[in-house]
């Protein structure tokens, strides 16, 4: 084999790639801590930790497989930060005869690559990142055609392709959804359970980041960072997912409460979306201990977390790469608005904003439903424009990587896409909060009262946002009703009117 040097991005720290199946002293892996990783929004320091531990951990594990790496960290004198000159140099330097890479998962990263390929003066390749159950064109393929993207049945291929929770040809257990039983509110706290967590100290990364400037956002325990950062802590946050939350997994995965920010979630997102674990042995782990264990729990548990996985992640992936570039700049309603500053502080009277957006800032964490009914819920209502609430998004969360955040953002959470991603603007009034959880009951503004002070700002928003946008949404078949409903308020006038005064002082509420 040629004298070759393999590029590692922060986000390919797969054990299990076939790079790794022989050693070969004409391989070098590089491995870098670069400022446009760092600088490309203002990240949650727990998420620029989380990446670089993990990646440093990775290097080390492929030394003590007897691999070579150069691994290269943020503050040392010879990172010039810019990716190209420390691929050229490097290829000057040692004289490599070939330059390798898995394909990235962002698009700007894509672009990157190829045009600094372009350059080098030796033969380059691509391959497989070999991660995920699909290749990048795969949903572009499936829904060759179709102007809206229903992941429905692209999840039942992907069940049928990889034989998951299926007996034959068909489900087990006759259906494949159990969506309608995944939807309770929580009421007993006794069920909770403890996350798994490896606290460890990080005080010599936040300092390094200090020292350099990289201006990040929300908190950080130096002496107890928790996040899982090895393939080894991953599999253990894994095993404690099956043995200890799978149970009520499904029946909860939508609650909102303040009791617990966790309540029975995985916290894997972050392992996954960094490679250390793959979707399928995740999916796999998941469905053997089920069925090892359905006499205490029921197949709605598993199929709620596998359809997240193999259905949803592996879906907006290949949204992400049928639609990129363009996608990035879809404005579907117009929205123009900025956040509320109150985004950066979580300081809002309304306590399901104030705890999800503080519980954020706190934990670089929050589940799928505060991230799409509350806080993504209220910027679509309240009209912010569509590049503010990815940015935000791609920044606060750990596991945001721009592939499935902007998906889930402009896509599922805004509609900015216009219905590629959704087939209906996901927006509720406060009654959808207060079903859900106990948020309202601890809030300045009244989830019941639709006008008048202390109003939810809920309630009025969600009125003006049909209202304003009756031309775009009335023929949508799924929202009809709300139309129907809306001609018929006899208070039209002033939920409208109440809307736009707090559209007026947005960050005063």
């Amino acid at each position: 084999m040629p004298k070759t040097l393999r590029l590692i991005l922060g986000d390919q720290l797969n054990a299990q790639h076939s790079w790794f199946d022989e050693k070969d002293s004409s391989v070098t892996y590089l491995m870098l801590e670069l400022r446009q990783e760092t600088d490309y929004v203002a990240h949650h320091i727990q998420k620029v930790v989380a990446f670089f531990l993990s990646m440093r951990n990775f290097a080390q594990h492929l030394k003590t497989q007897g691999h070579t790496v150069n691994y290269v960290k943020l503050d040392q004198e010879d990172n010039s930060q810019d990716l190209e000159k420390m691929i050229q140099g490097k290829v000057k330097e040692h004289h490599f005869e070939q330059f390798e890479y898995q394909l990235p998962d962002e698009y700007r990263l894509d672009t990157q690559l190829k045009s600094i390929c372009k350059n080098l003066s030796i033969p380059c390749r691509s391959v497989d990142s070999e991660h995920f159950l699909t290749e990048r064109e795969y949903v572009k393929d499936f829904f060759h055609g179709k102007k809206t993207y229903l992941m429905e049945s692209f999840y039942r291929q992907m069940r049928k392709d990889f034989t998951i929770l299926m007996d034959g040809k068909e489900p087990l257990h006759g259906k494949w959804n159990f969506d309608h039983e995944n939807r309770a509110a929580l009421k007993d706290k006794r069920l909770l359970r403890k996350p798994k967590t490896h606290p460890k100290p990080v005080s010599d990364v936040v300092k390094m980041l200090t020292e350099a400037n990289v201006k990040t956002i929300g908190k950080i325990d130096e002496e107890e960072f928790t996040w899982p950062c090895s393939r080894e802590e991953s599999l253990e946050v894994l095993d404690h997912f099956c043995t200890q939350l799978l149970v009520h997994f499904g029946d909860y995965q939508d609650a909102l409460t303040t009791w617990d920010p966790f309540l029975f979630h995985s916290r894997l997102s972050f392992a996954m979306n960094t490679k250390m674990l793959s979707p399928l042995e995740v999916v796999q782990k998941v469905e053997a201990y089920w069925k090892e264990h359905q006499d205490t729990i029921a197949i709605s548990q598993a199929e709620g977390f596998i359809r997240q996985i193999i259905g949803w992640r592996e879906y907006i992936r290949g949204i992400y790469w049928a639609k990129m570039p363009e996608f990035a700049e879809l404005n579907f309603f117009n929205h123009q608005r900025k956040l509320p500053d109150w985004f950066w502080t979580g300081d809002t009277k309304m306590k399901c904003l104030s705890h999800s957006i503080g519980q954020s800032l706190d934990l670089a964490y929050a589940h799928h439903i505060q991230r799409l009914m509350v806080i993504g819920n209220f910027a679509l209502l309240a009209g912010i424009h569509p590049d503010e609430v990815d940015q935000w998004y791609l920044g606060v969360y750990i596991d945001a990587i721009e592939w499935v955040e902007i998906t889930n953002t402009r896509g599922m959470s805004q509609f900015a896409d216009g219905g590629i991603v959704g087939t209906k603007p996901y927006v509720s009034s406060a009654n959808y909060i207060h079903k859900m959880g106990n948020y309202c009951s601890h809030c300045a503004y009244s989830s019941s009262k639709k006008v008048g002070e202390g109003a939810c700002p809920f309630n009025s928003l969600y009125w003006h946002f049909y209202n304003r946008n009756r031309e775009k949404l009335e023929n949508n078949p799924r929202i009809g009703m709300a139309y129907r409903t809306l001609d018929k308020l006899k208070n039209k006038e002033e939920l409208i009117n109440q809307a736009e005064e707090y559209l007026k002082n947005l960050d005063a509420l």
